[in-house]
């Protein structure tokens, strides 16, 4: 019994130390601006070699170095279009939401007997407005249902992530969840300012969970005996921004679409694939990143809100491999997310954060932004104008654009607002 009660205890403390070590080594975001370390951020004007550049050394050589070290350590190689890639429109209403819209579902394919990986996308364009028009771009999260209550939008039948608050049980979205994420794509709002929309749930393309790579896209793309991207190839993050490209591909054959006028947008996780469609998919005219957070917008060095090392920990399928030998060394990382925005110029890029969204951390968004702007102004385009952030609700709009709103993490009507803005701007039309 003596033995037996040293077991217990032995087993009892052993229960109380791990409970303790994992009480101490729970994340805990810093959320307090004196606690942001000194760092100092990688030169975007001077050459690996440490010379510097000029306007014209940052086409033939710089944009080219700072490419590849995204690729190599932070999202990964990706592979071009697909030989194969087709696509087959599946519907079309010419009166859909009332008149107002031209309503189009096309699946693409990344196979030549479509029976592989099918993307499905949704497009939305003004039904009276004159063709070709532009349009907004952009991911969801749970089926293309979600962006608006129209009985004519297919329910996605692809795999979805658990949500109590929709809904969605078994991964599968029910046919209540039409509409539920409306507010953040503004459909009406857009067809009135002229504006199209196309729309893609993430999950046709990678489904947003670790399983190793075996399902998706990636294993399209494994050569002989190959199980799981390298250490420098894609993840998940680089899957999305890969899609967004694909369906560039659709678009630019589409007499309806403006094909010089398409601007991805981005929220959150899906913000980080955006600007990394834009950084490398110069199709793309404007790039749009909402809330996107670490490893989107903000600046990696801050350790402010979500850090390099819990975005690894919660996701570890997001990012290339080689990203993770970063977690707790910020500053040995040859790049940093200011010279994400910098590979978009001289395109408009706009950077949009809420007050409230501490995890993303806005001051580290609008810092990125504000220290790519030396590459805009070098170029002869125009960057922020400084590196105090402006009071809320005070848009920025210059070839960089910038905004904080009051708030929390989401897409707003406000936001919706000032992207169509900064597009009438760049694209020069009249509201």
């Amino acid at each position: 019994m003596i033995a037996g009660k040293k077991v217990i205890t032995i087993l009892g403390l052993l229960t109380v130390l791990s409970t303790a070590f994992a009480q101490t080594t729970e994340f805990k975001p810093n959320y307090d601006e004196s606690k942001v370390p000194p760092f100092t951020l990688p030169d975007l004007l001077k050459l690996n070699d440490g010379s510097e550049v000029t306007a014209a050394r940052w086409w033939t050589r710089r944009r080219q170095e700072v490419m590849r070290l995204f690729e190599e350590h932070v999202y990964g190689k990706a592979p071009g279009r697909p030989g194969t890639f087709n696509w087959e429109q599946k519907s079309i209403s010419m009166d859909a939401l009332g008149g107002k819209a031209i309503r189009k579902e096309v699946t693409l394919y990344v196979t030549s007997n479509q029976s592989g990986l099918a993307m499905n996308l949704l497009i939305y364009l003004p039904r009276n407005a004159p063709k070709p028009v532009p349009v907004f771009l952009g991911l969801n999260f749970y089926g293309n249902q979600t962006v608006h209550s129209d009985p004519g939008i297919t329910v996605t039948e692809s795999w979805v992530r658990n949500n109590e608050e929709l809904g969605i049980t078994d991964n599968k979205a029910p046919e209540s969840t039409r509409g539920v994420r409306a507010s953040r794509w503004q459909v009406e709002k857009l067809l009135e300012r002229g504006y199209g929309l196309a729309t893609l749930y993430y999950g046709d393309i990678d489904p947003d969970f670790d399983d190793e790579f075996k399902n998706g896209i990636h294993p399209y793309y494994y050569r002989g005996g190959q199980r799981r991207p390298a250490p420098d190839q894609w993840g998940s993050i680089g899957a999305w921004a890969w899609g967004l490209s694909r369906v560039v591909d659709y678009l630019e054959k589409d007499s309806d679409v403006d094909k010089r006028k398409i601007a991805v947008m981005g929220h959150s996780r899906l913000g980080k694939a955006a600007l990394w469609a834009g950084a490398q998919d110069e199709r793309f005219a404007l790039v749009i990143s909402n809330n996107s957070g670490c490893g989107g917008a903000a600046l990696f060095r801050r350790r402010f809100g979500e850090t390099l090392e819990r975005i690894n920990t919660s996701f570890p399928h997001w990012f290339c491999g080689n990203f993770k030998e970063y977690n707790n060394r910020e500053d040995d990382l040859p790049v940093d997310q200011h010279m994400l925005i910098a590979l978009i110029a001289t395109r408009p890029v706009y950077v949009a954060s809420a007050q409230e969204d501490l995890w993303a951390d806005p001051r580290g968004e609008f810092l990125a932004a504000y220290n790519a702007s030396k590459v805009y102004d070098l170029l002869g385009a125009k960057g922020l104008p400084s590196n105090q952030m402006p009071d809320l609700s005070q848009p920025i709009m210059n070839t960089i654009g910038y905004h904080i709103r009051p708030g929390e993490h989401d897409v707003t009507l406000y936001d919706w607002e000032r992207f169509m803005d900064f597009a009438d701007l760049h694209f020069k039309r009249g509201k």
